[in-house]
């Protein structure tokens, strides 16, 4: 009895926090109500099943919440950002990734045709683009942005009948992801780290973006990622097979759902990029990769940006963290409806996914009270035709002159 009333009183200070973003106490109530039938053990969690729970006698109620009230729906993402970074703690990890919500019909705003890692195949939905945070104490959603393709942008009457604003124009999965990073961090959520998948990663225009905001990342990149110098070309891969065998390490990057995730390892300092980089620099970049112990065939490439002094084993751990997002998508799905909207316009589709996500971060901070209340030397390397060399405690790939090394993206080598 009393961790549950912990739990109710955990749930009444969220209220609290963003109940001055609603205007009315009718509104204020039917919020509270939407948000506890989201919580709740609902069949499915549309309007009127959620009426229902809460007793009202159909959904018109909380359809005006959605779709027709007066209140900010980026207001309480605001309230929601620093209510995570309060309850989870600083020196997290910022994940960017995209989730799909399969929808019929063309009418939803941003509904197309397009791929989906939802379904894993070219499905008619919606997307949104979405930041978690996660510290050792848990992870949520923080923000969100949905996704319109070229098919809607351009149509503006189209735009108009989804009640888009005439202001959005099309955005690339990538330019709304740096949005969502500058948001994030100039609000003061406490990351010290940022990572995403390849879609996210090979873009050198995300990547620079973040050193420029002084965070450390580490991202994914496909395996044809290039690197490039004064002295040539390398795709990463190639790179990465130069690797003698005691530049891997084996390492554990924390518990899975199956037990420890334990990876071979394999990581390279990149030489200063003088273009770039202050002297002496406070970053190193580097390149990494993940192989699996049971198939040694099977690699994940990676380039990061790290503080001078920063450990291999730290950069294996924040590359792990990525899948804390896809935790965040299936639990919030599962267990508040962040997939089981019925609404069509533009304003719906942030108001229902911010109070899912409002939802599922009550859920992440009073399963972390649950919790407290309740956690091989590198060798030598032989003589080898391997362009990668021992620097004292790590290794970087050779080139005739270290200070030249760029990155592929910048057209300003000669």
């Amino acid at each position: 009895m009393t961790e549950v009333e912990g739990w109710a009183a955990e749930l009444e200070s969220v209220f609290a926090r963003v109940a001055g973003r609603f205007g009315r106490a009718d509104l204020r109530w039917r919020m509270r109500d939407y948000v506890r039938g989201l919580l709740a053990p609902v069949g499915r969690k549309n309007g009127w099943q959620l009426a229902e729970y809460a007793g009202h006698r159909d959904p018109a109620g909380l359809q005006h919440l959605l779709n027709g009230a007066r209140w900010d729906a980026d207001a309480v993402r605001d309230d929601l950002r620093q209510y995570v970074g309060e309850r989870l703690g600083p020196d997290g990890v910022l994940i960017i990734d995209d989730t799909g919500f399969i929808k019929k019909g063309t009418a939803s705003a941003g509904v197309s045709r397009q791929y989906t890692g939802t379904s894993g195949k070219i499905d008619n939905c919606q997307i949104g683009v979405f930041a978690a945070y996660a510290t050792g104490h848990g992870r949520a959603l923080v923000d969100r942005e949905l996704y319109l393709p070229k098919s809607w942008t351009k149509d503006r009457e189209r735009c108009r009948e989804a009640k888009i604003p005439d202001e959005r124009t099309f955005a690339t999965k990538g330019e709304l992801a740096r949005g969502l990073v500058r948001r994030c961090l100039a609000a003061g959520l406490p990351a010290a780290w940022v990572t995403a998948d390849e879609a996210y990663g090979q873009d050198w225009s995300f990547r620079r973006q973040l050193e420029q905001l002084d965070v450390g990342y580490v991202v994914a990149v496909p395996k044809s990622q290039q690197i490039k110098s004064l002295a040539g070309f390398w795709r990463i891969d190639q790179l990465i097979e130069e690797a003698p065998a005691d530049a891997w390490q084996t390492l554990s990057c924390g518990d899975g759902a199956k037990g420890p995730r334990v990876y071979d390892w394999a990581a390279a300092k990149l030489p200063a990029n003088i273009i770039f980089d202050p002297d002496p620099p406070t970053h190193h970049r580097w390149v990494m990769a993940r192989r699996s112990l049971s198939d040694p065939s099977e690699l994940a490439h990676y380039l990061a940006y790290a503080p001078v002094g920063v450990e291999v084993g730290e950069l294996a751990r924040v590359a792990s963290s990525r899948w804390a997002i896809e935790e965040c998508f299936q639990a919030a799905k599962n267990q508040c409806g962040l997939d089981q909207y019925e609404v069509r316009r533009y304003v719906g589709w942030y108001r229902h996914i911010t109070l899912a996500m409002l939802a599922h971060a009550f859920l992440a901070a009073t399963a972390h009270q649950v919790r407290e209340k309740g956690a091989a030397p590198m060798g030598q390397p032989g003589q080898s035709s391997s362009q990668w060399r021992r620097f004292g405690d790590s290794w970087q790939p050779v080139v005739p002159d270290r200070r030249t090394f760029v990155t592929a993206e910048d057209d300003t080598t000669p």
